[in-house]
């Protein structure tokens, strides 16, 4: 029993924490205040264009839907958007994140600081719905809420040589930063992709992330035993080298220093928002204050020394036992034996500190079994264990499973959106961040991050005529909604929104050194709208003068046709018809309409006919002519669009064709 009690004292009391990592925590809980500061920040320019009453996925709309959970809507949806979604209690929610964070960094108050910018930004992770489903939210997350349990209390705390770093936290996100690496690995090996047994995954890795640098594009040219050395070393950091993290110290601070040169490789050729500096301060916790404090100025070394207290024994109003302490396995620090005994002293009963010790021993083993059993799932799938605990803390994504680039991406596709006003001439809406003009140099924004601009990158990968931010970003545009415009560089129709809309597809490739050095572009593409060619002809693919993907690697989901349900003698295909502003009646605004038409004349079973469609959609069609296409010898589908406009005048006023695919 007394052991037991050693035990918990040791991992769970403050008072008798990890007191050689003072100046790591003080590091680590500043660097994390920079890191909420850069994600309120970048929020604050997008997040009414993203969740505002007007913007593409608003908070509203979503938190409406939820009620019909009832109670559990606020477990479903945890976030104080409950209280109000409108606009202004969005950005306020932002400004007081951001406020918060900036308190973190000047090291005031910081237990309740970190709280409040906890509180805020899962409140917008909670109903940002696709805009917040990257696993850099969840690490950040993760990390907020252990660095609860590490941060000193006080207003003006300074070290916190008085609290030092409650063990428990920081073995937490010692192994988040572990999980991050290790279940990356694991994925890797899992996803069957042959990049990774080839050693091929980064051959275009530099080009096919959301948002490359110019950086990566001289990396891209570099021979490709580069590449292939660097995939392999991926594979050995995340699968071997993190296990120095539980080796001696020396070992330890070894450990640091190559996955803080891994992590500032990676940051310089690729903007991943915050993830990568999040996981580079998380690797601050592997070093002690025997190594940081060489680098600590003189004057605040001797209030350092000043603040450290004579020992856990100084608090204590009993004797210590006479046992000999074991000598500790690590040069400098104190082995487990010594700081058990030193904390297994019968104290005056402290209330505070014992209802602090119930609260945080409870949870943190709750949090550590949820994220220890799905990486035992990784290796044993039918393991016998409860997964009710992992479930109820999923809406929370305080304890979570990562899988960075477990299947690369081949190719890379950009969504873009153009205007019209004739449906002849089109116009282009510029973007912020991703790439588009091929003579702009890619740039290194991270760790900002255009959610906006990552969500089509991600929607240009699958089958992104069904995404919903597509369409619903069209529909916005066509009534120049202030907010979502804020989220492109400019707006080519300020007088008047434009008559039609449409979304076209490119894929782009890194320049090759010749056409940068003769042309000055950063970037090739095609034409737009090209998809995959049949099998049966190879003539008719786009990359002249480049290799096609290879053999053996998966096919992206764009490529591929969209789901459907074969039926009759045809193959159906998706048609999308936007429907232009109407100048005239009672609604009088933009909206579309998106159907799913069959080649044949006759009705699926079970889905609606052409002419049903057509009628629903409030226009005339001939249900006898179907969208024109042709067919393959396999029969295969594929995706056709049709730009519809409406006239401005008339008594039917029956849409007209304005192009199409």
């Amino acid at each position: 029993m007394q052991k037991a009690r050693s035990v918990l004292l040791y991992l769970f009391d403050s008072t008798h924490g990890a007191a050689d990592h003072l100046i790591a925590r003080w590091l680590f809980l500043r660097a994390l205040g920079l890191i909420y500061f850069s994600a309120f920040f970048a929020l604050l320019f997008q997040v009414r264009g993203l969740i505002g009453t007007q913007g593409i996925l608003p908070a509203a709309v979503y938190l409406d839907d939820t009620r019909a959970a009832g109670a559990l809507r606020f477990f479903y949806a945890p976030t104080l958007l409950w209280l109000s979604s409108s606009d202004r209690t969005i950005v306020a929610l932002c400004w007081i994140g951001l406020i918060a964070s900036v308190l973190v960094i000047l090291n005031l108050w910081p237990r309740a600081t970190l709280l409040v910018c906890l509180l805020c930004f899962l409140s917008f992770v909670s109903a940002a719905q696709d805009f917040s489903g990257y696993q850099s939210d969840g690490m950040l997350l993760e990390a907020g809420f252990f660095s609860l349990f590490l941060a000193p209390p006080g207003l003006r705390p300074g070290w916190g040589a008085k609290r030092p770093p409650m063990r428990a936290a920081l073995l937490l996100l010692l192994w988040e930063w572990f999980r991050i690496y290790f279940e990356s690995g694991i994925v890797k090996l899992e996803s069957g992709d042959p990049t990774w047994r080839n050693l091929t995954a980064m051959y275009e890795y530099y080009q096919n992330g959301p948002l490359p640098t110019w950086i990566g594009w001289y990396v891209q040219h570099l021979p490709h035993w580069f590449h292939i050395a660097t995939a392999a070393a991926t594979l050995v950091i995340e699968l071997i080298l993190v296990w120095m993290a539980f080796l001696p110290r020396r070992w330890r601070i070894a450990c640091f220093f190559l996955v803080t040169a891994w992590q500032a490789g990676v940051i310089a050729t690729a903007n991943y928002a915050f993830l990568n500096y999040l996981v580079l301060v998380l690797a601050v916790l592997l070093l002690d204050d025997r190594f940081l404090r060489r680098f600590v100025p003189a004057r605040w070394q001797a209030g350092l020394a000043a603040a450290t207290p004579a020992g856990p024994a100084a608090h204590l109003e009993s004797q210590p036992t006479t046992a000999e302490p074991e000598p500790s396995p690590n040069p400098g620090g104190p082995s487990f034996a010594a700081s058990s005994q030193r904390v297994g002293y019968r104290a005056q009963p402290d209330p505070t500190r014992w209802l602090a010790i119930s609260v945080s021993a409870p949870v943190l083993t709750w949090i550590f079994y949820a994220t220890t059993l799905p990486l035992v799932r990784m290796s044993w799938p039918d393991a016998p264990l409860p997964t009710t605990p992992v479930a109820l803390l999923e809406p929370f994504r305080i304890a979570n499973r990562y899988g960075l680039f477990a299947v690369m991406t081949p190719h890379r596709y950009e969504i873009e959106f153009q205007g019209s006003n004739d449906g002849q001439t089109w116009t282009t809406y510029p973007f912020r961040y991703k790439p588009q003009d091929i003579r702009e140099r890619p740039g290194i924004y991270a760790p900002y991050q255009p959610r906006f601009d990552w969500n089509l990158w991600f929607a240009s990968l699958g089958e992104w005529l069904q995404n919903p931010i597509v369409p619903r970003t069209e529909e916005l545009l066509l009534q120049n909604d202030p907010d979502v415009l804020t989220l492109f560089r400019a707006n080519p129709f300020p007088d008047s929104p434009p008559k039609y809309l449409r979304a076209v597809l490119w894929q782009y490739w890194f320049s090759t050194a010749p056409e940068k050095r003769q042309r000055g572009i950063w970037w090739t593409r095609p034409v737009p709208r090209h998809l995959r060619p049949h099998p049966h002809r190879p003539s008719r693919w786009p990359l002249r003068g480049r290799r096609p993907p290879h053999p053996h690697r998966p096919t992206p989901a764009l490529t591929r046709p969209p789901p459907h349900r074969p039926h009759g003698p045809g193959a159906p295909f998706i048609a999308k018809r936007w429907v232009g502003r109407k100048p005239l009646g009672a609604i009088g605004a933009p909206h579309l309409a998106s159907e799913i038409w069959d080649s044949c004349h006759h009705s699926p079973k079970g889905g609606p006919s052409f002419a049903a469609s057509s009628q629903r959609v409030g226009y005339r069609a001939q249900p006898d002519r179907p969208p024109p296409h042709h067919h393959n010898r396999l029969g295969a589908p594929f995706i056709a669009k049709r730009w519809v406009g409406l006239k401005p005048l008339g008594a039917i006023a029956a849409p007209h064709l304005a192009s199409e695919m």
